[in-house]
């Protein structure tokens, strides 16, 4: 599973990205997770608020650092 945590600079973002990461090693499910924080990365995805997370090239979450919940069902459908 291949995950982009887009405007991981910000504080929202470096806890979207902690959090993803944490959830899929206690669910024990292999990802592949980078940061993207270049302006065209961001609008090629449709991010209008940071953070973004793009899972295998769709866009499933903008703004704010979603719930533990959210990534466990991300991780579940997806893994």
């Amino acid at each position: 599973m291949d995950i982009k945590v887009l405007g991981s600079r910000s504080p929202h973002g470096a806890a979207t990205l902690a959090l993803i990461d944490e959830v899929a090693r206690a669910m024990g499910v292999p990802v592949k997770v980078q940061k993207a924080d270049d302006f065209n990365t961001l609008i090629s995805h449709g991010v209008m608020s940071m953070p973004g997370v793009v899972i295998d090239g769709r866009l499933v979450h903008a703004g704010g650092v979603p719930s533990r919940g959210r990534v466990e069902d991300w991780l579940d459908r997806n893994g």
